[in-house]
């Protein structure tokens, strides 16, 4: 199975720290919901910063319906 990437875009002076509070939250939402293995990390990005989550593809239409990524990509596998 693949493993999908989701983004999240903060914006202003708190970004990075909004961004990293989130990615905690993220981690809750993957507990909760059985979502083995997850990864969170935040990115800087000129003036904004990016949350972002890694899991399996199978969990894409609770992440996309309940959480509302802004991007998501399929990483590459090998």
């Amino acid at each position: 199975m693949s493993t999908l990437r989701f983004h999240w875009d903060f914006l202003g002076p708190d970004a990075e720290i909004t961004a990293k509070h989130f990615c905690h939250h993220l981690e809750e939402f993957c507990e909760t919901h059985a979502i083995a293995d997850p990864r969170t990390f935040t990115t800087k990005v000129q003036n904004r910063c990016v949350a972002s989550m890694e899991c399996d593809e199978q969990h894409m239409i609770l992440v996309r319906d309940l959480l509302r990524p802004k991007r998501a990509e399929r990483l590459v596998e090998g």
